[in-house]
């Protein structure tokens, strides 16, 4: 055999390998190939889908975070003004009621004062009773002498 008719025989084979290999073998080479593109495709637009889906998630989580801030940060300005406001009620009652407890006082002694008055002028008409009649001892007219010191002890 010659050169020329082993280079067509091998063209031939070729070819018929080429023919067989573009028919059967390519095309689900091909298709796995395609496949596969598809899938990394489906997998980089899943990625990047997550991706927004966490970036939203930590914006939402962030305005989530600042709201409960400004809630906890309201409330706890609420609770010390009624805090204060509790303070300052208690003071006004405890102020009343130290005023209510220093007039009492005042009127009790005021009242203890006038009684022992009383009984001072009381012991000093009687001193002055007494000593009027040791003194007077002598006279006749009890009745005057009753009526001078009834006087003396009223402007006492």
């Amino acid at each position: 055999m010659s050169i020329t008719a082993t280079l067509i025989v091998q063209i031939i084979v070729f070819l018929l390998l080429v023919g067989f290999t573009m028919k059967f073998v390519w095309p689900p080479i091909a298709a796995a190939l395609d496949e596969r593109a598809k899938k990394i495709a489906d997998g980089l637009a899943a990625a990047d889908k997550a991706k927004a889906e966490l970036a939203d998630a930590d914006k939402r989580v962030e305005q989530e975070l600042a709201k409960s801030r400004a809630d906890t940060a309201q409330m706890l300005a609420d609770a010390e003004r009624r805090a204060q406001s509790i303070i300052e009620e208690a003071k006004g009652r405890a102020t009343e009621e130290a005023n209510k407890i220093i007039a009492a006082a005042k009127a009790e002694a005021d009242q203890a004062a006038v009684q022992a008055r009383e009984k001072l002028r009381e012991e000093v008409a009687a001193l002055a009773v007494k000593g009027a009649e040791q003194i007077l001892r002598r006279e006749v007219n009890a009745s005057v002498h009753a009526d001078l010191l009834n006087r003396l002890k009223t402007e006492l």
